[in-house]
Formats: structure tokens, C-alpha cells, sequence
């Protein structure tokens, strides 16, 4: 086990792999944070989704009564200042969750080191809490295929979601290391073994 347990922020753009990354992480004995399922996990309490509602109103709840995202996600994307209303909610809750997480990691042995997939790892300020990031690149082409697969996302809406985060040129130059997922699944499960290797060396020697 390292003296310091690394905690490893993921970013990229979307449709690059960030999460396939974030399984491999999983497999080889780290905790990984998913900052969306954070999200989405406290769109069900009802103190924050009262507040989202009295924010952007009750077309925003589903039949059910629950925040529907995607109708949120059509409010905010094209909309720079109901975007910056949601983050000024969310993103603390989210950090406070974020760090209860990671606190009980470092105090589990069978935990490696701590994973943070967060596309907005930078915007929100959660780089903070990492000791080093990762960078995750892709072609356009082979990414927008992806979500159009993945996610059914038309290149328009794949660019709104984009444009609303800091610049991959701005990610990746704040990312210790770099990941290339523009091959097949084994040559980036050999680089992410790599990379955490190397990062538990770079650990263990602090």
C-alpha cells in the first residue's frame, strides 16, 4: 500500500472514454467517484430538488414528481446563466459528497487509490482534492459516433454539452498524464495499467 494514496481526477472531452477508463481504474483495485451519479443521486433528495424546482420551475419535474434531467439539460446548456444557477447548487452538494467518499477510501486498505470522473473536474474546483489527473483524447469523429451510439446525441447537442466546459487544450495542459483511446480496448487497458503504476511509484515514494 503507498505511504500517500493517490487521488486520481479523469477528464476528457465527452464520448472519449473517461468512464471506460474509470472501470479499468475499478478492476485494478482503485474506488472510483462518478461526479454525475453524485448528481443524479441528489436530484432524489428533496431538499434539493424543491430548490431546483423554485430555480427553474415545475416543468422540470417528471410525472413521477423527480427532477427530470433532460429537461433540466435543455434549460441550462444553451442558457450560460441557468447553467451558472444549477452549478451554484449542485456543485457544492456534490463536493461535500465527493469528500465524504474520499475520506472513507483512505481509510480502507483494500482500496488502492481514489478515482474522480468528473467532466467538470475543473470548472467545479474538484481538481483541488486530486494529487494528479488524467487526460483521456479521442478523435472528434470517433467521438461524436460514440454518443451518437451511446447516447443518441446529434453532433448540435453533443457541441452544446461541450462548449458549456472549459477547452480540451485547457484539460489536458492541467492533466499529468495523457491517455490515447483512439485504438482497440486492449492497447488502453496496457496504458492505464501503465499510468497507474506509475502513479502508485510516484506515491509511495512521496
Amino acid at each position: 500500500m503507498p505511504l500517500h494514496k493517490p487521488i486520481i481526477g479523469i477528464v476528457g472531452g465527452i464520448g472519449s472514454g473517461k468512464s471506460t477508463v474509470a472501470r479499468m481504474l475499478a478492476d485494478l483495485g482503485c474506488l472510483v467517484i462518478d461526479a454525475d451519479v453524485v448528481g443524479h443521486d441528489l436530484l432524489r433528495e428533496a431538499a434539493i430538488r424543491e430548490q431546483v424546482v423554485r430555480l427553474f420551475g415545475q416543468g422540470v419535474l417528471d410525472a413521477a414528481g423527480e427532477v427530470d434531467r433532460k429537461a433540466v439539460a435543455k434549460l441550462v446548456f444553451d442558457d450560460a446563466d441557468a447553467l451558472a444557477k444549477l452549478n451554484a447548487l449542485m456543485h457544492p452538494a456534490i463536493a461535500d459528497k465527493i469528500n465524504q467518499r474520499i475520506a472513507a477510501a483512505l481509510e480502507d486498505d483494500a482500496v488502492l487509490a481514489v478515482v474522480l470522473d468528473a467532466a467538470v473536474l475543473f470548472e467545479a474546483g474538484w481538481d483541488r482534492v486530486c494529487t494528479t489527473c488524467i487526460y483521456v483524447q479521442a478523435p472528434n469523429s470517433l467521438r461524436a459516433a460514440r454518443v451518437k451510439d451511446n447516447r443518441g446525441w446529434d453532433e448540435a447537442a453533443w457541441r452544446s454539452r461541450e462548449n458549456s466546459q472549459i477547452s480540451l487544450d485547457t484539460k489536458a495542459l492541467r492533466c499529468e498524464y495523457t491517455l490515447d483511446n483512439s485504438s482497440d480496448i486492449s492497447h488502453l487497458c496496457l496504458q492505464v495499467r501503465q499510468v497507474l503504476h506509475r502513479i502508485l511509484k510516484e506515491s509511495s515514494a512521496c
